[in-house]
Parts: structure tokens; C-alpha cells; sequence
């Protein structure tokens, strides 16, 4: 503990944001950093705990509190305040493979267990922990590892999201040959065209897709899986495989097809077009909505009324999207309650705090519209369409859940409004089959790949799963956790023990 009295002397302080006039311009990253003073101060802060609850990643009353992957923090705190950036990294990668990722986009759990914030403000961990990887990639820390001694064992990692990612950059570490295959044009799964690019820019991924090139891990864009290659033949050229293709089976809406209406869109699907927009030209990153490499999505967007469907931080973030490509309005149906503004008695610290949340996106249409977008215990009972079949308006509905957990329609409380693009962002269901089937991978009631409790290897010989498609929809941290977890058994499997 370099400063017994930080948390007494030194206030909260997070990295800035762009004025929100300002940002809605363009899809540049929403933050700015503090000097290094600045941030070696909010090291200061860090108390040291003698049971740091910030890295426990354990369960309480249901939800996870604290880093599951039980990051350092208190140690790397420590070397951010005196200075020690370098051994601060050491710290940091001795964890958690993707810092810069977790560091964008993580709802940081720790923050929530940081014991500051029982009764005051938690400490920075998670503004801390970017500085430190920006920092190390600016001084020319981010050199690659290649391994000195290969093992001659080959594993094939489906799927290029964090999951895949850290399995392969474990693997590859250890000394295996790892080659990863992606169906789509660019590795990086859901970091890459399922966040937008001012929440986590798409350089900062790519920047360490070419860092694992480097270190030796093969990438093969644009290869699906069970579709342009079988199963047989990667079973029979590999030594494992790993199965880390998400759940992207995305939770409909009875009352809107996308394949039926026009105008109605998964989020995913949305925020993917978005993306694959921007990046059409590799100088375009964070160009306005007002650039010509928008002028396709942008057509989806500019003048509409568009309703969004889910209140998690993907419905956020398709409130942020559209807003920059000139929607006329928004509003974001939540079919939960509104959650109190502070802790209920019910939910004490270390817990997940269930409280009110006000994110970028919200914030930007509060600013912007003049009110909060979000409609809380309602959600879409029927739309309405023009002789084309496009979208023109929603009939919205108030809902609340019966004492036995049954969605309950309020009669009465039905309500048409303008809607001419609807985004559903309303969580997922599980993988999609295919590439379980492929390899005769037995799935779970919830639609995800079976394995023993806490374990990896599925029922199927050489082939193993990891992330979303393993614990169904989750957070990056817990995919990178996943990852790690899947390549310590792979390598045990592989070599009849493991040092990982």
C-alpha cells in the first residue's frame, strides 16, 4: 500500500468524455485520459485490502461480484501509484491476456467489490488498468513473445471472439501451433461488429490480431465452420479443437420478424452493418455520419423513429449508434421495472449493486431529445407496416410479472407510436447449431455446448468449448476467463500435465 491516506486525500476521478454535442458527431472513442498524475493519484487510492473482495470473482445471491479473473489489482494499483508502470504491466498480464479489451468495455465488477465503495467511491480499476496497456503499448512494452520451444501439437480455435482469442494466445504460448478460423472478414467476433467503434475502437482489436500474427498464431478469415470445412477434416488435422463461436442466437420478437417486416432488426445484425461500414476504407476509422461510407446505413436511420427493444448495454448501445446517424428519435422499451436509484436493503455491498444505470447512449438522448428514451414494464404487441411491408409504427404495451414469473399483459395500456426502425436487443438463446452439430456436440436446454460442471472437454474426443457458446451470453471478462480455462485443460490433454 504505497499511500495509506490516498482514499482520504485524493476524490474519485474517471477519464473524461467528450461533450455529448460534440461526440454524436462522430464515432470517435467516447473517452480522454487524466496526465499520469492524474492517474498515479487514483492508484493512491487503493486501500490494500487484506481480502481484496475487488478480485474474488465470487458468486453472491446469485450474481458475481469482483474480477473472475481474479486480476492483481491491488499490486498493479500499488505500481501505478509510485510510477512502476512497467512492473504494473507484468502484474496486469500475469492474469488477464486483453487488458486494452477489458479496459474499453468491461461493467467492472471489481469497481463493485472495491471496498471504497461501501460507503464512498470506489477506486478507478478499471480506468487504471487501460492506462497501464495504452501506456505500455506507447513505450514499445507490446514487443511479440514468440515461444522458443514448440510443442508440435496443432489446435484449430473456432471462432475469433475473446474467448477464442485468449484460448489461442494461451495455447500459443505454451508452444502448440494454433490456427483459428473465422467466418467473417476480420478476427475478433463480437469486439470487432458487435460493439461499436466508440465504445472500443476497432484499432485497438486489430492492433492485437497483428500482435498474435506475430507471435505465431494463424488466423483464416472468411471460413465458416461445418460449412466450407468439416468437422472430419479438422478432427483429422488437428490435435484438439476448441468451440468458442458465441451465442448468437438472437431472442425474437413474436410480434416483429425481421426476416417478415422491413425495418426490424436483430441489434447484432444493426451494429454489425454499422461497423463493416465505417470500415470500408482502413483510413476511415470514427469518420462522421455524415461520411459517404455511411450513406448505406445511414439511409436506415437518418429522419426515422426508432424504437429499441432491450435495455441492456447492447439496446444502449444502438441508442448511441443511431443517434449519429441523425434518427429523428428514440425510445428503448425495457420490459423490467425501473431500478432504484440507490441500493436496496436487500442488496448490500460486496453484491452487484441492482441499481439505475445511465450509460453513453441514454445520456447522449437525454441530451439530445430532452428525455430519458427508456420506457420501463413495456414492450412491442403488434406493428404496423405500409403496402410495401415496411415498418411505419409499433402498438407498445405495459407488461408486469405475476408472482409465479408469467409475463402479464396490463389491458388497456396499449399505445401507437411512430416507429420506422425497430431494433430488438433482447439477449440471445444460446449458439447457433450448426457448428455443434457438425462436430455431433451435445447441447444443453439452454442451447449451449455440454460439458462437466466447470470443465471444457465436451463428450466428443479432441474437442473441447469455450465463452458464450459454453455458459451462454456473458461479459468479455468471463470469455477471456473461459478461454483461459479451456486451454489449461487442452494442454493437459495434449501433453498429460499442464503448467499454465
Amino acid at each position: 500500500m504505497g499511500k495509506p491516506t490516498g482514499f482520504l486525500e485524493y476524490d474519485r476521478a474517471e477519464d473524461g468524455m467528450a461533450p455529448v454535442r460534440e461526440r454524436i458527431k462522430n464515432f470517435d472513442t467516447l473517452h480522454t485520459e487524466l496526465s499520469e498524475e492524474e492517474r498515479r493519484e487514483q492508484g493512491a487510492r487503493c486501500m490494500n485490502c487484506g481480502v481484496p473482495f475487488c478480485q474474488s470473482g465470487m458468486k453472491l445471491s446469485g450474481m458475481v461480484t469482483g474480477c473472475p479473473l481474479h486480476n492483481l489489482i491491488p499490486e498493479w494499483n500499488d505500481q501505478v501509484y509510485k510510477g512502476h508502470f512497467h512492473h504494473a504491466l507484468s502484474r496486469l498480464l500475469k492474469t488477464n491476456n486483453f487488458p486494452e479489451f477489458t479496459g474499453n468495455v468491461c461493467p467492472a465488477l471489481c469497481e463493485k467489490a472495491c471496498i471504497n465503495g461501501e460507503y464512498g467511491d470506489s477506486v478507478t480499476i478499471r480506468d487504471n488498468e487501460k492506462y497501464i496497456i495504452e501506456k505500455a503499448y506507447a513505450n514499445g512494452w507490446m514487443e511479440p513473445r514468440i515461444p522458443e520451444v514448440r510443442s508440435g501439437k496443432k489446435v484449430a480455435v473456432i471462432g475469433s471472439g475473446p474467448a477464442g482469442l485468449a484460448a489461442a494466445d494461451t495455447l500459443n504460448h505454451r508452444g502448440h501451433n494454433v490456427t483459428v478460423f473465422e467466418r467473417d472478414d476480420r478476427a475478433g467476433g463480437l469486439l470487432m461488429y458487435g460493439i461499436p467503434n466508440m465504445k472500443l475502437d476497432k484499432r485497438v482489436v486489430e492492433r492485437r490480431i497483428e500482435l498474435m500474427k506475430k507471435e505465431g498464431v494463424e488466423f483464416k478469415l472468411g471460413v465458416n465452420v461445418g460449412v466450407d470445412v468439416t468437422a472430419e477434416e479438422l478432427t483429422k488435422e488437428y490435435d484438439a479443437v476448441i468451440l468458442a463461436c458465441g451465442a448468437k442466437q438472437a431472442r425474437g420478437l413474436a410480434a416483429a420478424d425481421p426476416a417478415k417486416v422491413k425495418g426490424v432488426f436483430f441489434a447484432v445484425d444493426f451494429l454489425s452493418m454499422v461497423t463493416k461500414d465505417l470500415l470500408k476504407g482502413e483510413e476511415k476509422y470514427g469518420l462522421s455520419a455524415d461520411s459517404a461510407s455511411l450513406s448505406e446505413v445511414k439511409k436506415l436511420v437518418d429522419g426515422k423513429n426508432v424504437v429499441v427493444v432491450g435495455g441492456g448495454d447492447t439496446g444502449n448501445d444502438c441508442t448511441g449508434t443511431v443517434i449519429r446517424l441523425g434518427a429523428k428519435s428514440v425510445t428503448a422499451l425495457e420490459m423490467m421495472p425501473k431500478p432504484p436509484v440507490e441500493r436496496a436493503a436487500n442488496n448490500p455491498w460486496p453484491e452487484w449493486p441492482k441499481v439505475l444505470k445511465t450509460d453513453y447512449g441514454q445520456e447522449e438522448a437525454i441530451e439530445k431529445f430532452g428525455g430519458d428514451p427508456r420506457v420501463y414494464e413495456t414492450t412491442v404487441k403488434s406493428v404496423k407496416t405500409d403496402k410495401k411491408g415496411q415498418l411505419t409504427s409499433i402498438t407498445t404495451v405495459k407488461v408486469h410479472f405475476t408472482a409465479d414469473r408469467k409475463l402479464e399483459e396490463e389491458k388497456g395500456s396499449e399505445k401507437e407510436i411512430p416507429c420506422e426502425l425497430l431494433l430488438i436487443a433482447a439477449g440471445f438463446t444460446g449458439c447457433e447449431k450448426y457448428t455443434a452439430d457438425a462436430f455431433k456436440a451435445a447441447l444443453t436446454p439452454r442451447n449451449v455446448i455440454e460439458t462437466e460442471p466447470d470443465h471444457y472437454k465436451t463428450k466428443v474426443d479432441k474437442v473441447f468449448t469455450a465463452g458464450d457458446m459454453h455458459r451462454g451470453q456473458s461479459l468479455v471478462v468471463w470469455a477471456i476467463t473461459e478461454g483461459r480455462a479451456a486451454a489449461k485443460e487442452v494442454d493437459e490433454f495434449l501433453m498429460g500435465y499442464t503448467n499454465i
